[in-house]
């Protein structure tokens, strides 16, 4: 289909600009969440609530689903007027098999629509066993200890450590305990060796690990030793707004000096930043800025001999909104377009609901650009709901929601009846309807809608129609393609509601005239060679006439699948000028034809003046002729001139005869007055063209009749032709062709 530009409803182009009939306006409330329920740790057996405000037009009423199915009331569950729900006694597994951990949801619902709230995670708050136990080290005095555990728990355990039984009081300098639960001890004494324990403990309940012993050996400081760095940073993958600990330890003589930086040269800053111990770097309140990589370095004092680790960081971001979907209302048959975008990291992704009901597209729904637009096209009483749009990722959810209004006015026209579509060419279509069975005195025009089938609702183009004519004929069209088409009738109040839909394909096309080539073989064949076009419909096969001027009638057609491009046809009279016609066909029909003259008359003459020769010996032949000739002239001059001589008897025509000697000496091919180039005779011409080299006639623009010829009529003949031997016989000539 040609390129159509997407046109508005016709009060906009070729109807008058209308106002429309003033109408109250239909008030437009909002449903909204003034308080959604968030994430919660439970405790076994423990109470806890989870809160839900809703703000609206009475009556409001509010459900809960968990894990996408609907909650009911019952022991150790209670839902509150205000939207709340109470769990009296949280269990993790109940008897019959059952859990209260999942994915809440809260739903609203008046008279306006429905909506549903972000999902809250609850889950029960555990404390697993150790899955990291320290381990025991060896280290010099004055050098540096670290020890590890790892436990995983909800709420995340705090950490905390003993040595020999008694808490160690890590506020002291020497002693750092990340948030991690890694303690470092820095310039170690024969004091701190002993048994050192890992205490993990959160709501869940306390958890001790094994011991691990801390061995401190005698001072080796005045030995030099190189930097070297012993625990270097992780790759760590955070939410915004949470910490972010870098961890860095180095050992050498003298002490390395601890640095850190990004490795793509930006700044860390200083903002938020803390240097924990003798080299950890503390992020806290995290953002999406602080994604990188960092680089710790450590350097001996007053050289450039340091040694490095890194690690990533990655800093997610949960989805929110740059722009919510903002409420609208839409007069029935319109198009209603909400818009919603959000960002977060990684990219969040969106998914809309009608009435707490994922919204599925298709038919006149549409959802585009990574579903962050929702169209509904001719929309009606059904379309008028709320909508939400729900970004999500993998750091959390948000939610927002719009609500679209329909509006019906008074006095609209029924809709145009009696769609129908007729195909009319390869390119064209008839719709015609029939006008509404209400309402028609006001209608100012109609508004056809057409698309190809196969396209979606927003590939659809309109096309205006005035009252009076109630047909429109289509044209541009693609062959061989399905349209879908639909009208609506337009008042000054409106548009009607959208007619039934009709169906229609385009005809097939023919073959578009193939190229022509040809050229003489031997005097009495001439050689056709010829090559499809690539534009309108694809080819079956080939049919060949051809003809002997001024004859009227053609012999043919010879027909050839579409694998043969060239055909030899011989056996004809070599004085005469001959017309071949080509066409190519399909299943719908013959194409246009190609035209070409050639005259066999014109090759014949060429030949007999042209032999074929050896060209060395013809060149010294032409040499020899000529030196013949020219000595002829010489002597005839030079008699002329003796014999006026004699009768006048001047000594000066002696001496004109010498120079003409000498200039008639001299050879034809260095002389001004050389022989011209030989021109054709008795050359065959048709309508004043002259026939070239190769025996075909130009046409009357100077154009080879090898180029493209112009389209000539298809002439028809009932003739027959036999197949045999790999040549087609009829009318006494013979055509021998192939691929």
């Amino acid at each position: 289909m040609s390129s159509r530009p997407l046109l508005p409803p016709p009060p906009l182009l070729e109807f008058p600009l209308l106002t429309p009939s003033p109408a109250p306006p239909r008030p437009l409330t909002q449903l909204t969440f003034t308080l959604e329920p968030s994430d919660i740790i439970a405790v076994q057996e423990q109470p806890l609530m989870l809160h839900c405000q809703v703000d609206g037009i009475p009556p409001i009423t509010t459900q809960w689903r968990r894990n996408g199915k609907l909650l009911l009331e019952g022991p150790g569950c209670a839902m509150f007027a205000n939207g709340s729900l109470l769990i009296s006694h949280f269990q993790k597994t109940k008897l019959d098999g059952s859990s209260d951990e999942g994915d809440y949801e809260c739903m609203a619902q008046n008279p306006i629509g429905l909506l549903v709230s972000r999902k809250a995670r609850l889950q029960a708050a555990t404390m697993a066993e150790f899955h990291v136990q320290p381990q025991p080290v060896r280290a010099e005095e004055a050098g540096v200890a670290r020890f590890q555990c790892q436990v995983r728990g909800l709420p995340e355990p705090l950490i905390s450590w003993e040595k020999d039984g008694r808490p160690v009081d890590t506020q002291g300098g020497r002693y750092t305990l990340l948030p991690t639960g890694v303690l470092q001890i820095g310039g170690l004494s024969l004091d701190d060796s002993g048994v050192y324990h890992c205490v993990a403990h959160n709501s869940a309940g306390i958890r001790r690990s094994a011991g691990a012993r801390l061995t401190v050996t005698g001072s080796k400081a005045s030995v030099y030793k190189e930097p070297t760095i012993v625990v270097g940073p992780e790759n760590l993958t955070l939410t915004v707004h949470q910490t972010a600990i870098l961890e860095c330890v180095a050992t050498g003589y003298p002490q390395p000096i601890v640095s850190w930086s990004r490795l793509d040269g930006r700044p860390i800053g200083v903002e938020g930043i803390q240097v924990l111990g003798n080299g950890n770097l503390m992020i806290s309140d995290v953002g999406v800025q602080h994604s990188g990589i960092y680089v710790c370095a450590a350097n001996k004092p007053g050289t450039r001999v340091r040694r490095t680790a890194q690690g990533r960081l990655v800093v997610q971001a949960p989805a929110k909104f740059v722009q919510p979907p903002q409420s609208i209302a839409r007069p029935v048959g319109t198009t209603a377009v909400f818009t919603c975008l959000a960002q977060g990291e990684p990219l969040p992704q969106l998914t809309w609901l009608k009435n707490g009901q994922i919204l599925e597209p298709g038919g006149h729904v549409k959802l585009r650009n990574n579903n962050s637009t929702l169209t509904i096209y001719s929309i009606g009483q059904a379309d008028e709901a709320m909508y939400q749009c729900i970004a999500e990722n993998s750091a959390g959810s948000d939610q927002a929601s719009a609500h679209l209004a329909v509006l019906w006015a008074d006095g609209l026209p029924g809709a145009p009846r009696g769609v129908q579509a007729q195909a009319l060419s390869p390119t064209a279509i008839r719709v015609s309807w029939r006008e509404p069975s209400q309402v028609t005195q006001d209608i100012i025009g109609y508004v056809l809608h057409i698309r190809k089938t196969a396209d979606s609702l927003d590939m659809e183009y309109q096309e205006a129609v005035g009252k009076s004519m109630l047909q429109q004929v289509l044209s541009d069209l693609q062959p061989s393609t399905s349209y879908t088409f639909y009208v609506k009738a337009y008042t000054s109040r409106g548009a009607s509601k959208p007619s039934d839909t009709a169906v229609e394909s385009t005809l097939g096309e023919v073959p578009a005239p193939p190229s022509l080539h040809t050229r003489v073989v031997e005097g009495s064949t001439v050689q056709a060679v010829w090559e499809p076009s690539g534009k309108m419909g694809q080819p079956q096969g080939f049919k060949l006439f051809y003809r002997r001027l001024p004859s009227a009638t053609f012999t043919g057609p010879l027909t050839f699948g579409r694998n043969i491009t060239q055909c030899n046809i011989t056996q004809l009279e070599p004085a005469f000028v001959y017309e071949l016609k080509l066409l190519a066909f399909n299943q719908h029909g013959d194409g246009n034809a190609t035209m070409r003259f050639v005259s066999l008359k014109e090759a014949v003459e060429k030949s007999v003046l042209d032999p074929p020769c050896d060209c060395l010996k013809d060149e010294q032949s032409k040499a020899s002729t000529t030196g013949i000739i020219v000595g002829i002239h010489i002597g005839v001059t030079c008699i002329i001139f003796c014999v006026l001589f004699l009768m006048f008897g001047y000594r000066g025509r002696l001496m004109m005869c010498k120079t003409m000697q000498e200039q008639l000496a001299t050879p034809p091919e260095v002389r001004s007055d050389a022989l011209e180039p030989p021109t054709y005779h008795g050359s065959l011409s048709l309508n004043g063209a002259v026939p070239e080299p190769n025996g075909a006639i130009p046409d009357k623009t100077g154009m080879d009749s090898n180029e493209l010829g112009r389209v000539f009529p298809r002439d028809s003949l009932n003739q027959t032709h036999m197949v045999s031997g790999g040549c087609i016989w009829g009318n006494g000539q013979r055509a021998c062709c192939s691929s």
